[in-house]
């Protein structure tokens, strides 16, 4: 009788989670596509850090093959071999245990509140070209408050209205673009698009701005467990979105820079709206404006429900207290998204230049961590189940992870020296948290999931995941990381 009602108490708990609705393919295009890009708002910079048009387009051109490619092809191995919340967390504690999983996972998580914080600033910032009294900080806090709190409740409402949202906001914002292109063929110039000034080239503005528009491949990963057959729908909308990105950057850019004389020092975050009005009219710069702002939703909205799941899935992993694991009626972890959501509140006093080296430092580290787990995890476990698997053998794949790691290792090496001190703050944090938490679980002062989730040296991947892999040692998984 105690394990029958054990069980039912069980399977009531977990009822919302199951009749969820899951994400098909077009909804988690439409979330990747805004994890990632969100179209070509801000990549405006690139043609004035870049000394003009040249380096901008080379650089869309070329950096998805060293980068962007890579970074989806590991992360559709490693969804498809671990469908489950978390995402990298659980590719990271799989190759090199908890404490290495716990650090990939806050650091992430902080840098994804980071990069979400721009979303309602960059929101108004459009808005007040139209509207100036978002100028005056009595209408300005109130507002950022106001959209903050509504985007929020909507990704308290569940996965799929957010999917689906984001493929409405995807095809508002793009639309304009494509229209742009249209109307601008007849007054192309293509001499224009091989103008450069070395002289003019910021070569650290330039990378940060590649970068930051490119990268955040793997953050879909963490919604794993809410993906209708992720094995077969994780690779197709991660080439999808590939092509989307590119398309999304490309075709403005050639439009604008091949069709107007403006000096390159005047592209700067904002610009695809004057360059909608000078090519198609204030009809195009009003739309344009409308689409930036309507993205920047959609952004804010893959960001947070990645974030949030991100957390649930390290606590149903043990890795934090099972209130971060609780579920509303709709199926979304509600104190995870609260918490991302107060992180966003907090870090929106910060410029954006500062939070964009901020978030791109510490998405370095990460990323160097994750493909380290996606090389250790096919030399140490050959057999792993895995639906998707990179065509490429371990020499093969290895070379794949190089040139993106010596991407990320220059981005961390032009870092400002703020920068380097409030990542290593963040880095220290997270060292000290792990400890806390574990003596927190043994004093018995939180309640972790089931009390055996919290992956230890016995256990080093937690109960989500011990039936599918052997066990590792996890002072020789650190040994070989360090």
């Amino acid at each position: 009788m105690g394990e029958e009602e054990e069980g039912g108490m069980s399977s009531d708990c977990q009822k919302p989670a199951k009749t969820n609705p899951k994400l098909t393919l077009l909804p988690l295009i439409a979330l990747i596509f805004y994890e990632v890009s969100g179209g070509p708002f801000g990549v405006e910079d690139s043609v004035k850090s870049g000394g003009g048009p040249l380096l901008s387009l080379l650089g869309f051109l070329i950096f998805p093959l060293f980068w962007s490619v890579p970074e989806a092809l590991v992360t559709a191995e490693l969804a498809t071999s671990f469908p489950e919340n978390g995402g990298y967390v659980l590719w990271i504690s799989s190759a090199f245990g908890p404490f290495w999983g716990f650090q990939e996972g806050f650091w992430k998580w902080f840098s994804g509140v980071m990069d979400n914080a721009l979303y309602p600033v960059l929101f108004l910032d459009y808005l007040k070209h139209s509207f100036p009294i978002f100028n005056l900080l009595i209408a300005r806090v109130p507002a950022l408050l106001g959209i903050t709190a509504s985007l929020t409740y909507l990704n308290y409402r569940g996965l799929h209205i957010v999917g689906f949202s984001a493929v409405t906001l995807a095809a508002f914002s793009l639309l304009p673009f494509a229209v742009m292109g249209i109307l601008s063929i007849p007054r192309i110039r293509p001499a224009k698009w091989v103008a450069v000034d070395f002289s003019k080239v910021d070569w650290r503005g330039y990378f940060n701005s590649m970068f930051w528009n490119l990268n955040y491949w793997d953050k879909a990963s963490t919604l794993a467990g809410e993906v209708e057959n992720p094995s077969k729908t994780f690779p197709k909308a991660l080439f999808g979105a590939v092509v989307l990105v590119m398309c999304s950057y490309l075709i403005p850019l050639l439009a604008g820079t091949g069709a107007l004389n403006t000096p390159a020092s005047d592209w700067s975050d904002g610009y695809f709206a004057q360059v909608g009005f000078l090519i198609g009219g204030a009809w195009l710069r009003w739309w344009i404006q409308a689409a930036a702002a309507m993205s920047n939703m959609g952004l804010f909205e893959a960001e947070m429900s990645s974030d949030a799941f991100q957390l649930l899935g390290m606590s149903e992993m043990g890795l934090l207290p099972t209130i971060f694991a609780q579920r509303s009626k709709y199926g979304t972890p509600t104190i995870s998204i609260l918490c991302s959501a107060t992180g966003v509140v907090f870090l929106s006093w910060m410029t954006f230049q500062e939070i964009l080296e901020f978030l791109n430092f510490l998405y370095a580290i990460g990323m160097i961590l994750e493909f380290a787990a996606f090389i250790r995890l096919r030399i140490k476990k050959p057999d792993l189940h895995r639906p998707y698997r990179v065509p490429l053998q371990t020499f093969g794949v290895t070379m794949l992870c190089v040139p993106p790691t010596l991407l990320l290792v220059l981005v961390m090496c032009l870092a400002s020296a703020k920068t380097f001190l409030v990542s290593g703050t963040v880095i220290l944090v997270g060292l000290l948290l792990y400890p806390l938490l574990i003596h927190a679980r043994d004093k018995k002062w939180v309640r972790f999931e089931a009390q055996k989730g919290l992956p230890s040296d016995d256990n080093p991947v937690g109960h989500i995941v011990e039936s599918k892999l052997p066990q590792e040692d996890t002072d020789d998984a650190t040994v070989t990381l360090l």
